[in-house]
């Protein structure tokens, strides 16, 4: 039962060849065999978990089910779940139990779905490894010296490793796509305000999005239809129509124009990585895909620009965690500033710290023009290059990460390298792009994802054109082998 998609899934449940608290006692079990190696998942819910299986169970007898209902799931812990620990990772959170649901959890629980817990992620989404969690790090299913990408790793490991056929995830600068890629699955990072923003916890509140992660397009799409739809509690919410992604998958590429930017296959790009791709656009054009060469001119500024904004973003989101409302506080304080500077400073890990302080510099007095304004202006000359090659091709196609998945420990001295792990995601986010991640091949034994980037709002092609490729290739049912990972505690 765990290697089938979300659809195989439903028809299942609904058959009555399993239910769904069979599904879900029958999904502990492998959590409790192989989660111990991976550190994918840090807070179970069993209990209620199996009374959402019972719920759905009925629900399915009553013939009251959609396509979605008693399938399991996990959501990334920067999700806010009623009487659940959401502790995005930090030791600053590790206390707090969210008194409401994130509109994500409630629109998937609505649909059905059983939560069995919360991933494991990298410090307040603030990582491309999956090392900066409080909790450990995540290892990579595929190998378990490597790291699964970040901050969604935890997610992505226990998708790829079949814990659960599907998890929520959050991407600011690639952190739903880079993981999916080095994991093997397949993530979607959609349009900014095309997924609310309520009850996610915020790292960078211009650049955070919610999106699937799952094994393939098909189940992407899926997941998308009932997360996605306007909130009137989010502010940044779009009030716009949400189309039926699953059915419109299927669809020919024959004339789809695609651009491959010239910045993107070239230095700094592994070569095996880039053989895979090569392969992969080739199979693109069997199915009747134009490739055209394309420029993103700003490319080289998008590190730059993303580690301003992002880092005075959360500088700013982060000053509410003070010792004083809720969640971590330091033991017999002196006085208010010792309270607050020791709560922030032992609450915090290095990572977090280093972006608050980049960010409070960004910030501060004097340096406001010279940093944090210049980089707004020089986004958007990137989204600019975003629109003007719109004008010419349908959608891009490249490299979602520069290689495949590193060694743990390997960056961790070396924070620059570390933030050039996203160099190939970050401009998604920056013009508020929709970007999915999808299974391209392997090189040394190891997944690697080719990245597609659409128009706003055009979340439906990217999901079809990777669907269609999914049809004619095998690489999305590739799974780690269990025995390795059971092994490896």
């Amino acid at each position: 039962m765990f290697d089938l998609s979300l659809t195989e899934t439903a028809a299942a449940l609904r058959a009555r060849t399993f239910s769904s608290e069979e599904l879900t006692r029958e999904s502990f079990q492998r959590i409790a065999r192989l989660n111990p190696a991976l550190n994918a998942m840090i807070t179970p819910a069993e209990e209620s978990a199996l009374a959402a299986a019972r719920a759905a169970d009925a629900r399915i007898a009553a013939g009251d089910a959609v396509a979605l209902t008693g399938i399991p799931l996990l959501h990334k812990d920067i999700f806010c779940t009623r009487g659940l620990r959401t502790s995005c990772g930090s030791r600053m959170l590790d206390n707090f139990i969210a008194p409401y649901d994130a509109t994500v959890v409630t629109r998937l629980a609505e649909a059905g779905m059983v939560t069995l817990g919360k991933a494991n992620m990298d410090e307040f989404a603030m990582g491309s490894s999956n090392e900066t969690s409080f909790y450990g790090p995540v290892k990579n299913p595929w190998d378990l010296e490597r790291v699964p990408g970040g901050s969604s790793g935890g997610s992505a490991a226990a998708v790829a490793a079949g814990l659960v056929p599907a998890a929520t995830g959050t991407d600011t600068g690639g952190s739903i796509r880079q993981p999916a890629a080095l994991c093997g699955i397949t993530g979607l990072k959609p349009t900014y305000g095309r997924v609310s923003r309520w009850g996610m916890i915020a790292f960078a509140s211009s650049l955070d999005q919610a999106g699937p992660m799952a094994r393939s397009a098909a189940d992407a799409a899926l997941l998308l239809q009932a997360m996605a739809g306007f909130d009137p509690r989010d502010s940044t919410s779009v009030d716009q129509p949400v189309p039926d992604y699953f059915s419109g998958l299927g669809q020919a590429l024959r004339g789809l124009r695609v651009g491959l930017p010239k910045e993107y296959f070239g230095e700094g790009l592994d070569p095996a990585v880039a053989r895979v791709l090569e392969g992969a656009i080739e199979e693109y054009r069997r199915l009747g895909v134009e490739f055209v060469e394309i420029s993103l001119p700003n490319s080289g500024l998008v590190v730059p620009v993303y580690y301003v904004v992002a880092p005075a973003e959360c500088s700013s989101n982060l000053s509410r965690f003070d010792g004083v409302r809720y969640g971590y506080r330091a033991d017999s304080p002196v006085d208010l500033e010792d309270l607050y500077t020791r709560s922030r400073g032992e609450g915090f890990g290095a990572e977090v710290k280093r972006r608050i302080m980049t960010g409070t510099y960004a910030l501060s007095a004097g340096y406001y023009d010279a940093y944090y304004l210049k980089a707004q202006q020089l986004r958007r000359l990137i989204r600019d290059d975003f629109q003007r090659v719109f004008e010419d091709v349908d959608l891009i196609a490249s490299p979602t990460a520069p290689s495949t998945a590193f060694r743990l420990g390997e960056k961790q001295q070396d924070p620059v390298a570390m933030y050039l792990s996203d160099i190939y995601t970050i401009a998604a986010n920056l013009a508020g792009l929709p970007a999915l991640s999808h299974p391209a091949g392997f090189a040394d034994g190891l997944p690697v994802g080719l990245q597609l980037i659409g128009p706003h709002f055009d979340e439906g092609r990217l999901l079809n054109v990777a669907h269609a490729y999914q049809q004619v290739t095998d690489w999305h049912l590739r799974r780690p082998p269990e025995t390795a990972i059971a092994d490896g505690v």
